[in-house]
């Protein structure tokens, strides 16, 4: 050890680092909402602010430049929420920390929420987009928003740094595509506009419009916070990764967004039936031929992709949730290639019933989303400033006023998008976020009387030995009969085993006896009789009138060669074991007699499966 210290050995890898995150892939795998979102954030503000006319599209670049600066601030935060909380969690860890138990719950609920309808929308809007290519595929869009839905889960369970390496071209060629539309469009001639256009008169647009606006554009800024959400996911050092890979988005996205809103201003772009703000911008950049056709094709691809940002972030926040007791534990868990399969199985399956119910109509999704990303954004920016109010470090005024301006910014956001989008659907987010709080207040509640049972946090007298009966079920003299009462003496200090059978089966019940006795297995055989045929009435009377305090029901299977066979089973021992585990204290053992698979031993007794009380 001393030798390796003075040699400046490195501290060995995680042997699962290879399965986490470099920087391009972390933009790739957790920033494709973000990017993905300049399709339709600009197209949201020119929509709104085409109801006032010419005067109120010459408001697209202020309104662009007001979310930008948003943006930046929002980067910058949430660069120090990852220093402030390596082990992920954004707007939860935060809020956690600085805001108390309540409000880290709505942060949650908040970003599950939006990580659900983030997948939905994405899809649709893919879906969307290319069924506007292809007319002819209209019919089967339902269809196509699964079968999309269904290829991104399965990538994101072979594990996130695949489906961040098959994601990394596909950004790339958007991200260019992009970029080339504003460098092209910024340096070929613009068509005369209308000066009626270009007059800003804030009197004739009206403030709330602006607001209006302004909320709708912050669609663009959904996704800012899956970076921090899954820090964990990074190979080493996780921290300066993950900052880099928020920065690295912050700067793509606002330089995006910028110059998609100068072209719209340069061209006097205005919202057209059937056909996007950004297919207009890039026409009018680039004209009609190839590149137009890889500019749609990229957006295409991208907004199906994007669903991959909730993929990457949700089931870590899972796991958080989890481990604070505030979500079932199995959450918590995680598979081969350091997957977190539960929560992928989780979003999967709600953002599919989200489709089915909308039949895949991205106009019905639309009005839901982006509101519970505002309340993430508003606690983690005020949990931030009592960060900086309570740690006090060098420049800490600053930074708190830069938090705390952003968290008025994100307030006021949240409040403009729910009013506005509250009859649109808004109304189903504003049931939906206090119910998931209850929800996660309940699962807290059954963990803290679970763990008040079982005493956790106080250490348990000694373990003694006690005297326990083990009851084996048997209905015939064969060699399961003899591997079940050889793994039952082991067990317990009294063995019974129980033959339960029918009054007009009299003649069966005395032959098992007979055999019973010639065999002279040592074991008391105790017959119970039931007119109605029933196996787990009887046995669980018998067990109310045994002495023993620690009583074993050893149930013996046949493990089927194949799963085929499953189906000629009769079942009896799954029947007794629900009855034994719901209406006894008894301990369930199911011991399992493998068909084929493995030599059969001469003695030894056979693998136990044991259930819980």
């Amino acid at each position: 050890m001393a030798a390796s210290v003075k040699t400046g050995a490195r501290e060995p890898l995680d042997t699962g680092d290879k399965h986490r995150l470099t920087v391009a892939g972390g933009l790739a795998a957790l920033s494709l909402d973000a990017m993905a979102s300049v399709a339709y954030g600009p197209e949201a503000i020119v929509l709104v602010l085409a109801l006032a006319g010419g005067a109120g599209l010459g408001f697209t670049l202020p309104v662009t430049l007001t979310i930008a600066t948003l943006l930046a601030v929002l980067t910058l935060s949430y660069r120090q929420v990852i220093a402030a909380f390596p082990e992920g969690g954004g707007a939860y860890g935060v809020a956690r920390t600085y805001l108390g138990r309540q409000a880290s719950l709505v942060a949650g609920a908040s970003l599950v929420i939006d990580y659900v309808l983030n997948v939905a929308v994405s899809v649709a809007a893919g879906v969307a987009a290319l069924t506007s290519a292809f007319p002819e595929l209209l019919p089967y869009t339902v269809w196509l928003c699964l079968g999309v839905l269904a290829l991104v889960t399965a990538v994101n369970l072979k594990g996130i740094a695949h489906s961040a390496r098959a994601f990394i071209v596909p950004t790339m060629i958007y991200v260019g595509a992009i970029v080339l539309v504003i460098v092209v469009g910024l340096f070929r001639s613009s068509p005369a506009i209308d000066v009626a256009h270009t007059a800003r008169s804030l009197q004739t647009v009206g403030v709330l419009l602006l607001l209006k606006a302004f909320a709708n554009g912050c669609a663009s800024l959904t996704g800012v916070e899956a970076i921090a959400n899954a820090v964990p996911s990074f190979r080493r050092p996780r921290v300066r990764r993950a900052q880099n890979a928020e920065m690295a988005l912050g700067g793509l996205l606002a330089v995006m967004l910028i110059g998609i809103a100068v072209l719209i201003e340069k061209f006097g772009i205005a919202p057209t039936a059937g056909v996007t703000v950004l297919a207009q911008v890039t026409q009018a950049a680039l004209g009609d031929g190839p590149l137009f056709y890889l500019v749609q094709f990229s957006t295409v691809v991208l907004l199906a992709l994007a669903a991959n940002t909730s993929f990457g972030g949700l089931p870590v926040l899972a796991q958080l949730l989890a481990r604070d007791n505030n979500l079932p534990h199995l959450f918590a868990l995680r598979a081969d290639h350091h997957v977190h399969r539960y929560g992928i199985a989780f979003l999967a399956i709600v953002s599919g019933a989200l489709l089915l119910a909308a039949r895949g109509d991205m106009n019905l999704l639309v009005p839901l989303f982006a509101i519970g990303v505002f309340v993430g954004f508003t606690l983690s920016q005020a949990g931030m400033v009592r960060h900086w109010t309570a740690d006090r470090p060098a420049g800490w005024r600053w930074r708190a006023a830069l938090n705390g301006f952003g968290a008025l910014l994100t307030f006021v956001a949240a409040i403009v998008v729910t009013i506005s989008k509250f009859a649109e659907g808004g109304w189903l987010i504003v049931i939906a976020l206090p119910l998931m709080v209850l929800a996660m207040e309940w699962v807290n509640r059954s963990y803290a009387r679970i763990g008040e049972r079982l005493e956790l946090g106080r250490t348990p007298a000694p373990p003694r030995p006690r005297r326990a009966l083990v009851i084996v079920p048997v209905h015939a003299v064969n060699r399961l009969t003899h591997d079940a009462l050889s793994a039952a003496l082991s067990l317990g200090h009294r063995v019974v085993a129980v033959n339960i059978t029918h009054p007009e089966d009299e003649e069966d019940a005395r032959r098992f006896v007979d055999e019973w006795e010639r065999w002279h297995p040592e074991v008391e055989l105790v017959q119970l009789y039931d007119a109605h045929r029933r196996l787990d009435v009887p046995l669980l009377e018998f067990l109310r009138r045994v002495p023993e305090a620690h009583v074993f029901v050893l149930i013996a299977e046949v493990e089927p060669e194949h799963v085929w066979q499953r189906m000629l089973q009769n079942q009896r021992g799954a029947v007794l074991a629900r009855a034994l585990r719901r209406r006894t204290d008894a301990v369930v053992c199911r011991m399992r007699f493998r068909v084929g698979q493995f030599p059969a031993p001469r003695d030894p007794a056979p693998a136990i499966r044991e259930g819980t009380p």
